[in-house]
């Protein structure tokens, strides 16, 4: 009973529309601007900077919080796989938004660095560096999205960590089906090149 109650409350905190409160703090709805996305990208646009910074936060955070808890009260490998996941997909389909949501690049995240921090330290240098070199913020997502899972296994983290790194890292590449579509056609845009007009660059 405990475990499906915080499955169920990961899932709630998931589905908190972070970027679609603070913007419209500012009067506007990231989901009416440009991609009409709801990560930190979009919100960034629509609402200003320091918006998409809380955004990507808040994003992160709701992730972070349900697996320290759930690893706090004990709960087993498999179990906070399932929290974290279940938040993973309160965000990706949230209930607050009739289960739609973002991208779960920055959730994700949040949910590796919970269950596993060094993993999830290494992949935002590797977020850091393959957007150093491409200027483009879907390159960087996915390539971290692709390389958590051998990661993780590389550095010795049990099976049910590992297969929160397969589980996101798939999701998040197919909701970056469109960015793909952009880069092998070259409408991609890439960070610090001009205004990035109605396209969305992939943190969500």
């Amino acid at each position: 009973m405990t475990i499906l109650a915080v499955i169920v409350l990961a899932y709630l905190s998931g589905s908190i529309p972070t970027g679609v409160l603070l913007s419209r703090r500012r009067g506007v709805d990231p989901r009416d601007v440009g991609s009409g996305n709801i990560g930190a990208t979009n919100v960034a646009r629509a609402a200003g900077t320091l918006a998409g910074v809380l955004t990507l936060v808040g994003d992160l955070v709701k992730g972070l919080v349900p697996v320290i808890i759930a690893r706090r009260i004990g709960l087993s490998n498999w179990a906070v796989a399932m929290v974290g996941l279940s938040a993973f997909f309160g965000h990706l389909y949230s209930c607050f938004l009739g289960f739609d949501g973002g991208k779960g690049v920055a959730t994700a995240l949040g949910v590796l660095l919970g269950a596993a921090p060094l993993g999830a330290i290494i992949l935002v240098g590797v977020f850091a560096v393959a957007l150093a070199l491409t200027r483009f913020v879907s390159v960087a997502s996915l390539l971290s999205a692709a390389l958590a899972a051998p990661l993780l296994l590389v550095l010795g983290y049990p099976m049910a960590t590992v297969a929160i790194a397969v589980v996101t890292g798939a999701l998040v590449a197919h909701r970056h089906r469109d960015n793909i579509r952009r880069l092998r056609f070259g409408t991609e845009p890439r960070v610090g090149m001009g205004k990035v007009s109605s396209l969305d660059s992939g943190v969500a």
